[in-house]
């Protein structure tokens, strides 16, 4: 059995009418059971009826989080290396119909973009490689080569690529692959095929049993969510918390992140959001997913406002990317290659502005994942004993 068959005992109309029908007492009912609440449960504190609730699920949020991660803040940066794309995504700047110039970096030239991140002077020692979905430009034996190339520069990285089988992660895991970000966009199976008409990310159920796969190879971490945007927010999130508790359970040794990308202007088709959300919705989801799980690591992208980013430091949120650019080259020659991004980032701040921030409210910024480290040299003592 995969996600793909334990998602079907929900239906998607029926868990919306679910999360439309929660009422107030329902609410103060699951935020009396404190942390680690059920996905049905998880439900009731997307719903309407929580709204008023929140200030009440952000203290919960943050006390919990303190209690498993302390105060800190974890920082990486993505580095774009190839916009090739064989998919016709509506709501990306990357998809094939759209009219943009298209590149992948060499080695030479991704060498160069670490180059410039490290002259930046700040220690990153993290880094998430993003492509579009193009086999035959970014295939598997490309982003073997291109976590070589930066793995001479950062300690960890994670990627954010097409889909692949099992055997690929695993030889990826080999040349140092720590964690992969895949997101569903939408979980509506039915509707899926309206956003994603052409191209290998139409198979729904490929792309939905990637976590499996990853969890089969061994990964570290899994890095999941949906397009915030396409579809019902609060139903969407549902399925997302379910696939959160699903590989928590199934593959427990391996963690699991949450992002929340957020439909954001990009050059193309003009796409705009059929479920429009706010900051306030947004900050709902966040502290409702650290209620689901006291060890899910939360991801915020530089797709938010500064304002936003600086407001949820202490409510539950436990990883930012920061100084990033969306475009391949785009950190050592952004005038040249700006026309290439995916999509405009909303917090353009420089990086010692956002570690200040982060500073100002007694966090400390963790520059990459130390419980890896710990993980690593806990094995190699273990293994001299025996």
């Amino acid at each position: 059995m995969t996600f793909y068959d334990y998602k079907q005992r929900w239906d998607w109309d029926k868990m919306t009418r679910f999360i439309e029908s929660a009422s107030a007492a329902d609410v103060e009912r699951v935020l009396a059971k404190g942390v680690n609440i059920s996905p049905e449960d998880f439900a009731v504190l997307v719903s309407p009826a929580a709204a008023p609730y929140i200030e009440e699920m952000a203290r919960a949020s943050a006390a919990a989080t303190r209690r498993r991660f302390g105060r800190t803040m974890q920082i990486y940066i993505p580095l774009y290396i190839s916009n090739h794309c064989t998919n016709h995504c509506v709501y990306c700047g990357f998809n094939c119909k759209n009219q943009i110039g298209r590149v992948t970096l060499t080695q030479q030239q991704i060498e160069r973009e670490a180059q410039a991140i490290q002259a930046d002077g700040h220690p990153f020692k993290h880094i998430l490689l993003v492509t579009g979905e193009s086999p035959r430009h970014a295939g598997v034996d490309y982003m073997a080569e291109s976590i070589d190339t930066v793995s001479r520069y950062f300690d960890q990285t994670s990627i954010e690529v097409q889909p692949l089988d099992t055997a690929d992660y695993e030889m990826l895991i080999g040349h140092g692959l720590h964690t992969v970000c895949v997101y569903q966009e939408t979980y509506n199976e039915a509707r899926y095929p309206l956003y994603h008409p052409a191209g290998r990310k139409r198979d729904y159920r490929y792309r939905l049993e990637t976590a499996d796969r990853l969890g089969q190879a061994g990964i570290y971490k899994v890095g999941v969510g949906n397009l915030i945007g396409l579809e019902n927010w609060r139903t969407d999130a549902f399925f997302t918390a379910l696939h959160i508790h699903y590989i928590q359970n199934r593959y427990w040794r391996t963690k699991c992140s949450i992002s929340f990308p957020r439909l954001r202007p990009f050059v193309g088709e003009g796409f705009q959001p059929n479920y429009p959300t706010t900051e306030r919705d947004l900050l709902q989801l966040i502290t409702a997913y650290r209620l689901l799980s006291e060890d899910l690591e939360i991801s915020l992208s530089t797709r938010e406002s500064p304002r936003f980013r600086d407001g949820v430091i202490e409510l539950g949120v436990t990883t930012m990317s920061a100084g990033s650019k969306t475009a391949p080259g785009g950190y050592s020659d952004w005038e040249q290659n700006k026309e290439l991004e995916q999509f405009s980032v909303n917090d353009d701040r420089p990086v010692s502005e956002i570690v200040e921030s982060i500073n100002s409210h007694n966090f400390e910024v963790v520059w990459k994942d130390w419980d890896l480290s710990l993980n690593r040299n806990t094995s190699k003592l273990s293994r001299s004993a025996l």
